[in-house]
This record gives structure tokens, C-alpha cells and sequence, in this order.
């Protein structure tokens, strides 16, 4: 096989979740550049199903939309036998759905604290575990865990969302020896400071932002393009030895 031929995704199907902004929205748009059939989620319908039409509309290849609340187990097993039922089986799994609000931890409300574990923690935990069956079954597939290079290090007033991301990263190595035997792969992706939606307050103050991105070697926001080629890798053939582990995209933050 040809190198390049490793990284394509014919005739696969891939379900990405927080796919209608930001680095899911780059992702879905990668896999079927890929040339997988990719079902985009989101707790909006509407804008899952837009952003769903406009990547179809871009690459040709068939891309629905579906609205869902990945904090909501019953939603969460939709989504899962929705994607089965439409594509016939699932390669690929991006858990990208994730919230960050921040406070100092003696000010943080507990029920924000409680919202950002159940989406990014809580969330992809019941996304493994609705399509572990199926994969399983399959004896194939790879699940990409959006985690963070806030998975290992620390960043003040973010004591829930480092939390929740380094969970993350423990239940994808986790889950990498579980699904092994399976011929199921589990990593993560871990972003550093990308210009997304949920960074759009920070991107706006120029002494905020450069408190964060002086802190990558880099020294720039990632663009989310700079997204597509890892998530690309993980979900193909081309890191068919990989498993529990994490690919970090972080402009070298974690470097130091």
C-alpha cells in the first residue's frame, strides 16, 4: 500500500461529536476530505444539520447532522444507533463535544464546576461506552478522545476543566487496554491554544492572549486546519500500531 493511501477513510463512516464548531467542525470536514460518510453532532440541531450540509456540499460525500446532548445518556445511545443504522457499522469516533468556563476555585459555582465535568469527562465517558459494543462486535475501530495540553499541565482558574481533561486522558489509556484484545484503538488528541469559540473571550484581550500563546514555543494561536492532519492520522490506518496514547498539538507548550 501506498503511504498516502494509509491516511484515507473510503468507505468508512465516522461520528464526530461537537462537530458543528470549532476543532470538530475541522475534523468532520477532514474525514470526509478523507473520504469517510460523517455524521456531525451537536446539542443544536439546526446548526449540527447546516454545518453538516455545507461540508457535503464541499467535499461530496454524505454528512448528516443530529442534534444531541452528550451529557445525556439516552441521547448519547441515539447517536450511536443512529450512526450504525445509517452507515452499516462505525470506524471512527471523535469525542470533540467540551465546555470551559473559569473561576477562581473558592468563586467557582458548583453547578458550572458539575457542567463541565458532565460534558467533557461524563460526556465522552458515555460516548466510549455506547459504541464500545459496537465496535467490539466489529473487532475494529479507533475512538479519538479530544483531550488538552491542559491534560497534563495546569492553568490558573481552570481547576474544572484541567480536571476534566486529565480524566480524560487517564480513561483513553484506560480504555486502549479494554478494547485492545478487540482490535479497537483508543487515543487522544490533546489542542493547545487553538482560535475557537470556546477561546473567543481570551483571543479578545490582547495581555489574556499572550499570557496564553507566550506560553507555547510557537508563541501564535493554532488555526484549525493545523487539527485535521492529526485527527486524520489517528482515525486512519496510517497509526494502525497506535493505541492509548496521546498526540499532542499544542504549538510545543508541553515541550518545556
Amino acid at each position: 500500500m501506498h503511504v498516502l493511501e494509509q491516511f484515507r477513510l473510503d468507505g468508512r463512516s465516522a461520528v464526530v461529536t461537537g462537530g458543528s464548531r470549532g476543532l470538530g467542525r475541522a475534523m468532520a470536514l477532514a474525514f470526509c476530505q478523507a473520504g469517510a460518510s460523517v455524521l456531525v453532532c451537536s446539542r443544536h440541531a439546526e446548526e449540527a444539520c447546516a454545518v453538516a450540509a455545507d461540508i457535503a456540499k464541499a467535499t461530496g460525500q454524505r454528512c448528516d447532522g443530529l442534534g444531541a446532548d452528550v451529557a445525556n445518556p439516552a441521547e448519547v445511545q441515539s447517536i450511536a444507533e443512529m450512526a450504525a443504522e445509517r452507515f452499516g457499522r462505525i470506524d471512527v469516533w471523535a469525542n470533540s463535544a467540551g465546555i470551559n468556563i473559569r473561576h477562581l476555585v473558592e468563586e467557582f459555582p458548583i453547578d458550572e464546576f458539575d457542567r463541565i465535568l458532565d460534558v467533557n469527562l461524563r460526556g465522552t465517558w458515555l460516548c466510549c461506552r455506547a459504541v464500545a459494543p459496537i465496535l467490539k462486535k466489529q473487532k475494529s475501530g479507533s475512538v479519538i478522545n479530544v483531550g488538552s495540553a491542559l491534560s497534563v499541565i495546569g492553568l490558573a482558574e481552570r481547576t474544572a476543566y484541567c480536571a476534566s481533561k486529565a480524566g480524560v486522558l487517564g480513561m483513553t489509556r484506560t480504555l486502549a487496554l479494554e478494547w485492545a484484545p478487540f482490535g479497537v484503538r483508543c487515543n487522544a488528541i490533546c489542542p493547545g491554544p487553538f482560535l475557537t469559540e470556546i477561546n473567543a473571550a481570551i483571543a479578545s484581550d490582547p495581555t489574556k492572549a499572550q499570557a496564553v500563546v507566550g506560553q507555547t514555543a510557537l508563541k501564535r494561536w493554532g488555526e484549525l486546519h493545523e487539527i485535521q492532519g492529526a485527527a486524520l492520522f489517528l482515525a486512519s490506518e496510517a497509526s494502525s500500531y497506535v493505541t492509548g496514547s496521546a498526540l499532542f498539538v499544542d504549538g510545543g507548550w508541553t515541550a518545556a
